[in-house]
């Protein structure tokens, strides 16, 4: 690695934010990146990874001693729980360990990056205030976004480095193994529905399918984080950052069935969790019959969080003015990273 650049270290590098983030990075040239997952990855030119259990702090300390240079932590890692208050206790012990284990080694430590979401404005309890705000009251614990911020905000006192938080919406990207990519969730859903001759019917709510929504293009969100972290007027702020436009399902619904080639029928309300569990049969016979590359199942579409998102009926929007009024105008149409989403699924060979 060169050592005339930053040094980020992107911790969750695997997912659909950390993947992006880490392509963005490199694309600028003015990075060396470290990425961090359970896993680990093939590293390259600039990139090195490393396998890490994050929830063991000794296991921390093993792996990561030697991260004296870092400049940049771009904290990105989650871990799901089956209820809203067992997350606190894996998501804050994970950002406690990086931070704990990286900071004292890193002298040249300028900024710590928490990726957020809209947990932070009690989205995921039910109705909350729309257009959310970035300084728009809390809500009654356990909520771990909330903890985590409030732990950087503590530890960064009388410190030389800075953090930010960036909240964006239902992220949109092309990374696998992520139970939180509704664009592959739609376009496997869409796939089974075609190959089983079979209109798409939207499989929420009805009232979710008229409500305003929004989402976030994982290329987009690299962009603002990283410039969010290299800003200095940016230092110890939250921001909101989306596509920048506002959608409705029953407006793109018979748009994502036409570029599927498929007819679009009235919404019925259905568990994908208990209706797609057997489909895996199915989707083996599309991957055959189109010779698409042989990617499991169970790992291509986490069907719950399908339910989750599609049973919000009601408004989930935020205000992105504040991101705006500090200098980053980015933005994409919705529908346009849908459609090009789907394209890369298919160049990929994911999806026929």
């Amino acid at each position: 690695m060169e050592t005339n650049k930053n040094t980020a270290l992107v911790v969750g590098a695997n997912g659909v934010i950390g993947t992006n983030l880490i392509d963005y990075l490199l694309s600028t040239k003015d990075w060396n990146v470290i990425g961090l997952s359970r896993k680990g990855g093939i590293d390259r030119e600039n990139l090195q990874f490393i396998s890490v259990d994050l929830l063991d702090i000794e296991n921390c300390k093993k792996q990561l001693s030697e991260l004296k240079n870092i400049t940049h932590i771009f904290y990105t890692a989650y871990q799901d729980r089956p209820t809203w208050s067992e997350l606190v206790e894996p998501n804050m012990k994970m950002l406690h360990n990086v931070v704990e284990t990286i900071e004292p080694i890193s002298e040249n430590l300028q900024h710590i990056s928490l990726m957020q979401g809209y947990k932070v404005y009690g989205a995921h309890l039910g109705p909350f205030k729309t257009p959310a705000k970035e300084n728009d009251a809390g809500h009654m614990p356990p909520e771990f976004n909330a903890s985590q911020q409030q732990y950087l905000e503590r530890k960064q006192e009388g410190k030389k480095w800075s953090w930010s938080a960036i909240r964006p919406s239902v992220v949109g990207g092309t990374a696998l193994g992520n139970p939180m990519n509704l664009a592959l969730l739609i376009a496997v859903y869409a796939s089974i529905s075609k190959e089983l001759n079979i209109p798409l019917r939207f499989p929420g709510k009805i009232g979710a399918y008229e409500k305003l929504m929004e989402m976030t293009d994982a290329g987009l969100l690299a962009k603002a984080t990283v410039w969010a972290a290299t800003n200095p007027k940016c230092a110890n702020q939250a921001f909101n950052i989306t596509n920048g436009d506002l959608f409705r399902w029953q407006e793109i619904w018979p748009k994502i069935a036409n570029y599927f080639e498929i007819p679009v029928a009235q919404p019925l309300q259905m568990e994908l969790k208990s209706v797609m569990a057997d489909k895996d049969i199915v989707w083996k016979d599309i991957q055959e019959k189109y010779n698409l590359e042989k990617h499991n199942y169970e790992k291509l579409a986490a069907w719950e969080f399908g339910d989750f998102v599609f049973s919000w009926d009601y408004d989930f929007f935020s205000n992105g003015i504040k991101a705006r009024r500090f200098g980053f105008h980015e933005f994409i149409d919705t529908e346009e990273m849908f459609f090009g989403l789907f394209d890369e699924f298919r160049r990929k060979k994911i999806i026929p």
